[in-house]
């Protein structure tokens, strides 16, 4: 398995799209411990046997990818690629009732006058169904005894406080607060005992009602949780904030909360997965670097419009966990995305949020197109997050522009004039990698690694024109710089500056590099 070769060139969202590059699989906790990463074929572009690059440590990729067919890189300054300025799609009047129908693996908001299921234990008992008790969740399962299984009741337990603590809610207040599931090998026996409904929609792994939720066996341990967390934060929401609003809220919410780390008794929600062998069967990231290099990628806007029907399907699930995951994380829109939950119960939800972005909803459909292009396992958000506050410009005397190594896109400050040239300069020394041992670097990059068909750690440069129309980011077609290049922007506007490295990377990169700039 080998990591694409081709640079982040991009039909992106309303175009043809190429692969992004593989996931990580070094785990947080595997760089806290100072474990080296595992061995990786970081696309090291062909050479002569006799100038075969040295392998090193690096992140292993995780899927295999057909190596042919990619498409070409398209031109910015083609009209026929440059793509629609991004725009606030107008809202579409529906009513809260109307986003709320045919739901897929829960009902959307509290259902009133409906009873809890009363179970007989003893019946149950008898027909092979047994039941696992927490403070949280009571569990009826026909699974064989086990520790996966039998600590289930505790891992909600767990979860409890975590979604208090989101929401805001008060767990002291909601002392007896809790949930009945049914984990399901046998259907026949949970329908024969009368423990699988009749009046509940047909679903394919899971569904939550009241505080009631279901869910069949499912392929690996970590994906019955996440499946059970899952329905467990409908549930939650259900029960304590009366719905859980639009399906990309929905979805989303329950998806980015019940994505999650299972270690020592200790459990993590809202947690970015850093390789695929953490979260097996959950396949999130593997569906949108499969769209993408399908050149089917979702607009931002696309994830905020899908009708409840549509998650009868498996991918609109990582498309609204992609969507919540990059609001939620990101430091600019973290604060508005977090006061969503409140307005759950009223009509006009997503028109709410059209709102709320209107003024940064070009950015944000810009960052969005940068996160889905570089989507891989341990994506930084926060460390990826770009400044597009518009340069000032270049003073005769030229500039020189500090560039952090372990940052993504950086806002130089500095606006090139259109048609100019300006010859930049670069200098320093900085760390790319620090296992098995410090991995220092200079502007050139390491020629013995490659990340999208350029040297680890080379300076890249790219100018976003002021003001931007919209459509495709500038940044994703960046220009190599090393220690030095000449760049001539086609327009005026912003030069942005930063290392070649995967968003998932830059945790374990330090120190800067020096940068001046001079019209020629």
């Amino acid at each position: 398995m080998q990591r694409c070769t081709v640079p982040i060139a991009i039909w992106l969202m309303l175009g043809p799209l190429l692969p992004g590059c593989s996931d990580p699989s070094r785990s947080a906790a595997d760089r806290a411990a100072g474990k080296p990463r595992p061995p990786v074929n970081r696309a090291v572009p062909k050479t002569p046997s006799s100038q075969k690059p040295a392998s090193r440590p690096g992140r292993r990729p995780d899927r295999d990818r057909p190596q042919g067919a990619l498409a070409t890189t398209p031109d910015p300054a083609d009209p026929r690629q440059s793509g629609r300025p991004a725009e606030v799609p107008p809202p579409r009047r529906r009513s809260l009732a109307d986003l709320l129908d045919q739901p897929a693996d829960s009902a959307a908001r509290w259902i009133a006058n409906l009873p809890r299921i009363q179970v007989d234990d003893a019946r149950a008992a008898a027909a092979g169904i047994r039941k696992l008790s927490g403070k949280r969740l009571n569990l009826y399962t026909d699974m064989p005894p086990g520790e996966p299984i039998d600590s289930l009741p505790e891992l909600f337990d767990l979860a409890f406080p975590q979604w208090c603590a989101y929401f805001h809610i008060d767990p002291a207040k909601h002392a007896d607060w809790n949930m009945t599931g049914f984990l399901i090998q046998d259907k026949a026996r949970f329908q024969q005992t009368g423990l699988l409904p009749s009046d509940l929609p047909p679903f394919q792994h899971g569904f939550a009602r009241n505080h009631e939720l279901w869910l069949y066996d499912q392929p690996s341990d970590y994906y019955r949780r996440h499946l059970l967390l899952h329905e467990g934060t409908h549930g939650f929401m259900n029960t304590m904030l009366g719905a859980c609003g639009p399906p990309w809220y929905m979805e989303g919410m329950a998806e980015m909360l019940s994505t999650h780390r299972w270690h020592d008794g200790r459990l993590t929600l809202n947690y970015m997965p850093q390789s695929r062998e953490e979260v097996p069967e959950w396949g999130r990231v593997r569906i949108i670097q499969d769209a993408f290099a399908e050149r089917r990628a979702k607009q931002l806007n696309n994830v905020i419009e899908y009708s409840a029907s549509a998650h009868l399907e498996t991918e609109p699930y990582a498309w609204c966990w992609a969507a919540a995951t990059l609001l939620d994380r990101h430091p600019r829109y973290q604060q508005r995305f977090r006061q969503l939950y409140k307005h759950v119960l009223q009509p006009g939800f997503s028109e709410r949020f059209f709102r709320l972005m209107k003024d940064d909803w070009q950015q944000l459909s810009e960052q969005w197109q940068l996160f889905v292009s570089g989507m891989e396992y341990g994506y930084d958000v926060p460390r990826a997050a770009i400044d597009f506050s518009p340069g000032k410009p270049l003073p005769a005397s030229g500039g020189r522009v500090t560039v952090a190594a372990d940052r993504g896109w950086q806002n130089s400050g500095l606006q090139l004039a259109g048609g100019v040239a300006y010859r930049l300069r670069a200098s320093g020394r900085y760390q790319v990698d620090d296992q098995p041992q410090i991995w220092w670097c200079e502007p050139g990059g390491v020629s013995i690694r490659y990340y999208q068909g350029k040297p680890l750690g080379i300076l890249l440069a790219a100018v976003r024109p002021d003001p931007h129309a919209g459509g495709y980011s500038p940044l994703l077609w960046p220009k190599d710089v090393g220690l030095a290049a000449t760049l001539t922007p086609r327009e005026t506007g912003t030069l942005y500056l930063k290392i070649n490295d995967s968003a998932a990377e830059l945790d374990d990169n330090a120190g800067e590099l020096q940068v001046e700039v001079r019209a020629e």
